[in-house]
């Protein structure tokens, strides 16, 4: 009779944990490499730029900063780094919270107290919404110290989700197309503002908050307000991703590709002015040409044999 040695299989457990280390390894490469793309598609980050990263306490901006730590490690180009906080004044507001993650992380940062909390709540009637002088407010208290730190670039950490969101909400309630741009000049001229996380899904930053566990601030002045008109076009989006795979990135994309002479507004396409030239325009009657669209899938059919 012969022995046979045969090797133990590897524990479930261990097949699991081994699983979730690489889909983690996987997420933290797609951030790096979405926020980089951004970063070099618009010029956002440039040598010897001091980049104030806003830090809220919320996962966006936990996940924008610690993604900026790790590109700044590796980038051809040297900047630095300041993390902002602004101290609302919001009642139960953890103050140490943030300093002590910030001191832990090693990265400079300033902590702003201002009490916006008590004028929004002073000025704004209750059950109305509170985001557009809480924002206004904000913006005005954060550029203010972006002088004082002398940062060259102001960071925020809205991503692609947010984008697509504010797109609908314009069309939906201010009749325009419009959306966030990844970089833009602040209006006293005197700023750039920036959104690496532009091309991020926001299901990506959900799962790297989980995995760096970071320690996060709910914002109980507008948090509270479930009914807001951003949260219910948050839904449908979510809706359409989980029901329509793919399109949300068609929806994104559609915002880098836009063709104005074939929308409605005169003032980005002079349709006044617009005359035969007797040039062939390749593009010029594409309007009257049936949209190519890929096919729908077509529903599962289960067929017996």
């Amino acid at each position: 009779m012969s022995a046979v040695w045969i090797d133990e299989a590897p524990s479930s457990a261990a097949t699991n944990n081994l699983k979730i280390e690489r889909e983690t390894h996987k997420l933290e490469k797609r951030l790096c490499r979405e926020v980089g793309r951004a970063i070099v598609d618009y010029n956002m980050i440039e040598e010897g730029d001091k980049v104030m990263v806003c830090v809220s306490g919320g996962k966006d901006s936990y996940g924008l900063l610690d993604i900026l730590l790790k590109l700044r490690a590796r980038a051809p180009i040297h900047f630095d780094i300041v993390a902002v906080n602004l101290d609302q004044k919001q009642p139960g507001f953890p103050e140490d919270v943030l300093p002590g993650y910030l001191t832990a992380l090693g990265v400079p940062f300033h902590i702003e107290e201002q009490d916006t909390y008590s004028i929004v709540k002073r000025v704004i009637p209750e059950g109305k919404t509170t985001c557009g002088l809480c924002s206004r407010l904000r913006r005005g208290i954060l550029y203010r110290v972006a002088d004082e730190l002398g940062a060259t670039k102001v960071a925020l950490g809205h991503h692609r989700d947010d984008m697509l969101q504010t797109f609908f909400l314009n069309m939906f309630f201010a009749a325009k197309l419009k959306s966030m741009p990844p970089k833009l000049v602040s209006d006293d001229g005197k700023h750039i503002v920036i959104r690496p996380l532009a091309y991020v899904a926001e299901k990506d930053l959900i799962r790297w908050a989980q995995h760096r566990e970071f320690p996060i601030i709910p914002c109980t002045l507008c948090g509270s307000q479930e009914n807001l008109q951003r949260k219910q076009v948050g839904e449908m989006l979510r809706e359409w991703d989980r029901k329509f795979p793919g399109r949300i990135e068609n929806m994104f994309s559609a915002l880098q590709n836009v063709v104005p002479s074939h929308l409605l507004d005169g003032t980005s396409f002079d349709f006044k002015g617009l005359k035969a030239t007797g040039i062939a325009d390749a593009d010029g009657d594409k309007a009257f040409d049936a949209p190519e669209f890929p096919t729908a899938p077509s529903p599962l059919r289960i067929v017996q044999l």
